[in-house]
């Protein structure tokens, strides 16, 4: 026990600790997690590969890379440089390698859908660097950036580019209309000036673009039915304005993108083998 305690107590005087460790890759914003995750795990469910096996550590290290990184380049006082410096090697270095192996073992130039979505997350970063992440050309851009990855999981996987795009636009149909309609709804609760007619647009425009996917036999029915349900929840929140905690809102979003993941996950191959 002496031992242990230590040890704890090297890394607490060392300034490190398994909890900081951990705190400071973490983002705080789970709104996040939904919209960055769910377009990878329905890329693996829809399209499984070892290119898109390799795609998906890259983004996730990505993901986890934000926090550690904005801190190591804040140039602040900041005890936690040295562990940010350390978690940004790591986390770049795991990024780098899922990149490159993605790359050798797709196929050749299927890798293309990977050049807007690195825009799309320049802008995001650039955007997050200078404290302005919550704004909303930020938040479309990093929904934008993550979106774009189960296009590129089919390619990779072989996929056409059109069937490629098809993933990435029932993906992009649930994110964009879901932050503008969330930060709507927070500015509407807090009283600040808001219009809903964009994120009524974005919303429909998701309905007439899965639809046209759909007719297109690009996408099953399942995807149509669901972007129509969305339309429906951002209308009801925009419109009706129903009073419900932000938490309570946070973990009813989760629930429908895991839904909509598993349920596209599993009825996309299938709708892609006829």
């Amino acid at each position: 026990m002496e031992a242990i305690d230590g040890k704890e107590s090297t890394l607490k005087a060392d300034g490190i600790s398994w909890r900081g460790a951990i705190q400071l890759v973490v983002p705080k914003d789970h709104g996040s997690w939904s919209l960055a995750l769910e377009p990878v795990a329905f890329g693996l469910l829809v399209a499984p590969s070892a290119a898109g096996a390799a795609l998906a550590v890259a983004a996730v290290s990505g993901f986890f890379l934000r926090l550690p990184l904005k801190v190591l380049l804040s140039g602040k006082g900041d005890s936690r440089q040295a562990l940010a410096a350390l978690e940004s090697a790591l986390l770049f270095a795991a990024g780098q390698t899922g990149l490159l192996v993605a790359v050798l073992l797709g196929v050749p130039g299927g890798w293309w859908p990977l050049i807007p979505a690195a825009m799309a997350g320049a802008v995001f970063a650039w955007c997050d660097n200078r404290n302005k992440s919550r704004e909303s050309h930020a938040e479309l851009a990093g929904s934008m950036a993550f979106g774009l990855l189960p296009a590129a999981m089919g390619s990779l996987a072989g996929w056409g580019a059109g069937a490629s795009l098809a993933l990435a636009g029932a993906m992009l149909a649930r994110s964009i209309p879901t932050v503008m309609t969330l930060r709507t709804s927070i500015r509407i609760r807090k009283g600040r000036p808001h219009a809903i007619g964009p994120a009524l647009l974005a919303s429909g425009a998701g309905v007439v673009a899965v639809s046209c996917l759909n007719f297109l036999h690009l996408a099953p029915l399942i995807a149509m039915i669901f972007a129509f349900l969305l339309a429906t929840r951002s209308a009801w929140l925009l419109l009706w304005r129903p009073q419900i905690p932000a938490r309570s809102m946070g973990i009813l979003e989760a629930a429908a993108g895991i839904v909509m993941v598993l349920a596209l996950g599993f009825s996309w191959p299938v709708h892609y083998a006829n």
